[in-house]
This record gives structure tokens, C-alpha cells and sequence, in this order.
């Protein structure tokens, strides 16, 4: 009786333990295709957020087109030259007669700052800013002032030291996520003396608190200078803060003063320093290196005659400056430029520059055109080894790249990825990091998210929402190429069926978008496939529309003009010197065939000039370009079908 007892027992406890192992292995098959599914779709942010950078550098070669081509844009505004391609004429004259013609009323309810600035200015400050106050733009100009003074004095490379009391924190991107860098301080504590910090680079843009973030670290700089480092990175720049959302943010919150708070920024931005260096053997840059990167050059060049790094050097070299002299300032180029050669950098120093601002590390070996985001390179674990052995360090650790985790190793552990912002592209896509290194190169790793409610859902919920996120914005680039797409697709459907094979619509898909993406993968989220495998290609655009301003606008030219808006909405930004948001009719034709010319565009400068005059509402042969290009978005019909089941609920 009670053998058979015991046989039963066991029996069932191998059947438990099977049942176990088998939910087990289920749960594992499920949380890996849901890891799959949140890795393709961080795949799709990155690959739209590389081909944007991509398209930013490729608008700086148009300035370059724009001023040799388009003589009227030097007689208007002769500056625009030097903004572009020039390094900041100082004028100490302009902080008095800037800061002291401003007010302060009594109605203001912000922070009250008293200077010299003391450790209590920067609590009243984050205080403030926990409760959405705005700082008062006098406060904001006396403090960037303050800041570029300070930065003058600052080397290159700022070298410093660990001690066995004290650590140093590296912080990665921040990009206006003021809630990324107030946890950082909860966990880890404000900057002091005693608790040194190191950020490198890309404080702004994206987010929708970068002025607060600024104004939070140049005030701990000017406090703890010794033991405190900014580092420059790709998005200190004027030029790529008017597409991502900085230079909007300053004119917003500060509407009187706000374009000379960005004229100041521009000469802030670029005295910032290019690197930190830990006791001697750890280097901290934004991005990384290449092949050519000298860091003797580096820590020599005249690193604030580089205004944005997006601007290509017009060649100044000594024979062109002779010629110049001749000429009255005109390069061969012809861009007539203001000052001696000395005041610009050469292509060289651009280069490199370009180089530790840009590039990403990668795991095959060598170095070789960084693609994906047009500047800079990749580089290989050989090249990581040679430079470092050359420069007598130990440990690259940079920034530039969202990493899942916050932070990632590479190279045999000789390159650290740092990253600080979380929920970079969307609620739950990615945790932030930062790194304390101690004595002896004792390297610490910190994760941390700021938590909001998708956050906290299950697995599965912040998966759902991340990747409708980006299958959204996918559907908006796929939308902008419908033209192009459907070319593509037809010359593939010989029969005329509607339908092509899996392997021709990936192909086209990645042909026209130019995207590294598995469109393979994806395709169940983009189109509907038949029995036989075969792809119905129209049903890309069946649930997404480009709405037209006009309703007799072609096609072609609404797709463009909405591909391009962004890079419209710099080009005119730069040119409207006085931010009126206006620009002539003229201006607007010449620069739209300049455009057109530039880009190889064909379109038809009629449909363009009828489409223009029809957005001139008042008749005053003036464009508000801002309202112009918003006249061009995206309709999701999933969108307008969830909001009519709302208002009948």
C-alpha cells in the first residue's frame, strides 16, 4: 500500500515538474518574440533618426550651394555668411547694453537669482523648475554670459583627477529631459566639490526642457568649475537645434528676448570644451574617433571658430587668403567672407572635429563612412587598440547612441556607450545610465527610468505601445515616398496583378526609403499578404494620407514639399534675419529653384509658384513659411476613426 502511495506521488511530482518546464519554456519563447518585437521596433527609431541626421548634413552642403549661387542672399545679410561658416566676434559691449535695458517686474513669480551665484541660486533654480516656472531672461543672459567668459579660460580637453574619497560620474545625452537629469541628482546628489561630474554633450533638443537643462548645468559649472565638465556634442549647434526642436523652445518661452538668448547660445556652444581626460587614461568624448584623429591636433585648434559643425569650411588656406585680399574677401567659392583666413578653421581641423562628434563604434574591423548618419565614421575594435595604445590611455567612453539599457561595452571593453536619457523614443523604450569612476579606474554602472504609468504596465502593454509608436512614424516616411513607391512597385508587377512577391517588396522598400530595416518582419504590420505569400502593395497607403492644403495640388508635389519641410523650415529660418516668419514671394521662388536644383528635383516651378501664392491669404506678396510648411501633415484614418467612436461614446 504504501510503495503504490509513493509511485503515485512520484508520478505526479514528474508531471508537475513537465507541466513546470513546459510553462516555463513557453514564458521563455514568449518574452523573447516580445524582446524581438521591442528590438525592431528601437530598430525602426533608430534607423529614422540616423536618415534625418543624415539629411541635416546633407542641408549643409546646400548653404554651402545656396551662398555661392544665390548672390542676393550676401547684399541682404552680409552676416549670414559669417553665422554659417564663421567663428563669434565677441562684443563685450553687448552684454551691458543687452542685460541692462532688461526689466525684471514685480508680476514675475520665477526664481529670484542674486550674483554672484552661490549654492543656494542653484536650489531656488531646480525648485523652480520641478514647478514649471520659466527663469527670467535677464537671468538667463547674465548666466550665459557668465558661461562664455568662464569657457574661454577652458582648454580643449579638460584633464582631470580621481582620488580614493572621491568618484566622478559621467552622464551620457540628456536631450531636454529635465526629469532624466532631477532623478540622476536624487539618486547620486547635485554637483559639488565633493561629488564631481562629467556631461558629455547633447543636452538639448528633442526634449521639452532644454533651456532649463542648460541653465541647471552652466550655473553648477560657474559654481564647481574644477569639478565640473561640459562636453560638446553633435547637438550643440545651431543648425541642428532649428530641426529638433531647441531653437522653437527658446523663441517660445522667451518671445521678446529670445533670438538674442540663441545668438549668445551660438557663441557658448562653441567655446564648449571637446573632451574630458581622467587620470590620463580615460577619454570622454561625445562620439568617437577615427583612423585619422590626432588628439595633439584636438587639443590645439581654436575649437570656438567653429560655429556649427554641420558647415563645411569654405577653403581658406594661404593662397586662398592672398587671393582673397585681392578679391575683396570673395573665395573661389564665391562666398564672400568678412575677416583674415586665420579666423577660419581649416578642412582638416573640420575633420577631425566632425570625427569625435559623429562617428560610432562598431564591431568589424576598421574604419569606413559612417552611412547610416552621413557624418563622421565607424570605427573598429583595431582602430580603438591603435589609438589608445598611441595616446597612452586605457578606456574610450563616449555618448551619441540610445542604448536599451542605458549603456553598452564594446572593443574587448576598451569603448563604454553612456546614455541618460530614458524613454528616449517612446514611454519604455530604453532605461538612461550613468557611470562613477573611482580610483584606480574602478568603473561603477547606474540604471535608472523616470516611471510613468506605461511604464509600470506589463511586458506586453509597453511593448504594444512602443511599437505602434514606431510603425506610426514608419508609416509617415513610407507615405512621403507613395509616388516613388508605387513606381518601384509596378515595374516589378509585370502582370498588372496589384501584386508583387515578398522579396520585390522588401526589395523596393528598402531601394526607395533607403532604411536598413527587416521589412520582412514588418510586413505584416505595413500590407496585407495573400494566401500564396504574395504582397497586395497599394494596401501601404490605404490607412494614411497626406493632407493637401489645396485640394488641386498634385500628388508629387505634396509628398515632396512634405518630405523636405523640415529642411525648408531651416532654410528660411536661417534667412529670416529679424525671426518675422516672413519671407517675399521672390525670396521664396528663387530659393525653392535653388532647392529644386540642388537636391535634383523635378518639379514643376509652376505648380509650386500657384501653390505659393494661393497660401499668401492677405495678398501682401509675403509667406508666413512656418504656417506654410504646417499646412502639410500626416492623417492617420485609424486616428480619426478612433476619435468618432469617442464622441459617439
Amino acid at each position: 500500500m504504501g510503495c503504490g502511495s509513493s509511485s503515485i506521488k512520484i508520478r505526479k511530482s514528474a508531471k508537475t515538474i513537465r507541466a513546470a518546464l513546459i510553462i516555463q519554456n513557453w514564458y521563455r519563447g514568449y518574452r523573447a518574440r516580445l524582446k524581438t518585437r521591442q528590438r525592431y521596433a528601437l530598430t525602426i527609431f533608430q534607423s529614422i533618426e540616423y536618415a534625418d541626421e543624415q539629411g541635416q548634413l546633407q542641408l549643409s552642403n546646400f548653404f554651402s550651394f545656396m551662398l555661392e549661387n544665390y548672390v542676393h542672399i550676401q547684399e541682404k545679410d552680409p552676416t549670414l555668411v559669417n553665422r554659417l561658416f564663421g567663428c563669434a566676434h565677441q562684443d563685450d559691449r553687448g552684454r551691458q547694453e543687452c542685460v541692462g535695458i532688461i526689466e525684471i517686474p514685480d508680476s514675475y513669480i520665477g526664481p529670484r537669482l542674486q550674483f554672484p551665484l552661490n549654492s543656494n541660486s542653484l536650489n531656488v533654480m531646480i525648485e523652480a523648475f520641478k514647478q514649471q516656472q520659466i527663469l527670467h531672461a535677464y537671468y538667463v543672459l547674465e548666466i550665459l554670459f557668465e558661461t562664455r567668459e568662464a569657457m574661454k579660460q577652458m582648454p580643449n580637453f579638460n584633464h582631470i583627477r580621481t582620488c580614493p574619497t572621491k568618484e566622478i560620474t559621467i552622464c551620457g545625452d540628456l536631450h531636454g529631459k529635465l526629469e532624466d537629469l532631477l532623478l540622476i541628482f536624487t539618486k547620486n546628489g547635485l554637483p559639488s566639490g565633493y561629488n564631481p561630474y562629467v556631461f558629455n554633450g547633447d543636452f538639448v533638443d528633442r526634449g521639452k526642457c532644454s533651456i532649463e537643462i542648460l541653465m541647471i548645468l552652466f550655473v553648477s559649472f560657474l559654481l564647481y568649475g574644477d569639478d565640473l565638465s561640459l562636453n560638446r556634442g553633435n547637438h550643440e549647434d545651431f543648425l541642428m537645434n532649428m530641426r529638433y526642436g531647441f531653437t522653437k523652445e527658446v523663441l517660445s518661452k522667451y518671445k521678446i528676448h529670445g533670438k538674442k538668448i540663441l545668438q549668445v547660445l551660438e557663441e557658448v556652444f562653441a567655446w564648449l570644451p571637446l573632451g574630458t581626460i581622467i587620470d590620463d587614461e580615460i577619454l570622454i568624448m561625445h562620439g568617437g574617433i577615427s583612423e585619422s584623429t590626432d588628439l595633439n591636433l584636438l587639443h590645439h585648434i581654436e575649437r570656438n571658430k567653429m560655429k556649427s559643425v554641420l558647415m563645411p569650411p569654405v577653403p581658406v588656406d594661404k593662397d586662398v587668403g592672398t587671393e582673397m585680399k585681392k578679391t575683396k574677401g570673395y573665395t573661389p567659392r564665391g562666398i564672400k567672407l568678412s575677416g583674415s583666413p586665420s579666423d577660419y578653421l581649416t578642412k582638416h581641423e573640420w575633420e577631425q572635429v566632425i570625427d569625435i562628434l559623429w562617428s560610432d563604434p562598431r564591431g568589424k574591423r576598421g574604419c569606413y563612412p559612417n552611412t547610416s548618419r552621413g557624418g563622421g565614421c565607424y570605427f573598429g575594435p583595431d582602430v580603438t587598440t591603435k589609438f589608445l595604445n598611441k595616446n597612452h590611455l586605457k578606456l574610450l567612453i563616449r555618448s551619441h547612441e540610445c542604448k536599451p539599457e542605458g549603456y553598452e561595452v564594446c572593443h574587448d571593453g576598451k569603448v563604454i556607450t553612456v546614455f541618460s536619457a530614458s524613454n528616449y523614443y517612446e514611454e519604455g523604450s530604453n532605461r538612461g545610465a550613468y557611470i562613477k569612476v573611482g580610483f584606480n579606474t574602478n568603473l561603477r554602472f547606474f540604471q535608472y527610468q523616470v516611471t510613468k504609468a506605461t511604464c509600470l504596465g506589463p511586458l506586453h502593454q509597453r511593448v504594444n505601445t512602443i511599437e505602434s509608436s514606431a510603425i506610426r512614424i514608419l508609416k509617415e516616411r513610407i507615405i512621403s515616398r507613395k509616388t516613388d513607391l508605387i513606381h518601384s512597385f509596378q515595374l516589378q508587377d509585370r502582370t498588372k496583378s496589384g501584386k508583387i512577391s515578398m522579396g520585390q517588396w522588401a526589395f523596393s522598400m528598402e531601394n526607395v526609403l533607403g532604411l536598413n530595416l527587416p521589412w520582412r518582419s514588418l510586413s505584416s504590420h505595413l500590407v496585407l499578404t495573400d494566401q500564396d505569400g504574395n504582397i497586395d502593395y497599394m494596401t501601404c497607403f490605404h490607412d494614411i494620407h497626406i493632407q493637401k492644403p489645396v485640394k488641386e495640388a498634385q500628388s508629387a508635389l505634396i509628398e515632396t514639399l512634405y518630405r523636405y519641410r523640415s529642411d525648408l523650415q531651416i532654410i528660411f529660418n536661417v534667412i529670416d534675419s529679424d525671426h518675422s516668419g516672413l519671407i517675399s514671394m521672390e525670396e521664396f521662388h528663387s530659393m525653392w529653384k535653388l532647392f529644386c536644383s540642388h537636391y535634383n528635383l523635378h518639379i514643376g516651378d509652376s505648380q509650386v509658384d500657384e501653390l505659393a501664392e494661393r497660401m499668401d491669404l492677405n495678398k501682401d506678396g509675403s509667406i508666413d513659411f512656418n504656417e506654410f510648411l504646417k499646412a502639410f501633415y500626416v492623417v492617420h484614418q485609424l486616428d480619426n476613426l478612433h476619435k468618432s467612436k469617442t464622441q459617439l461614446a
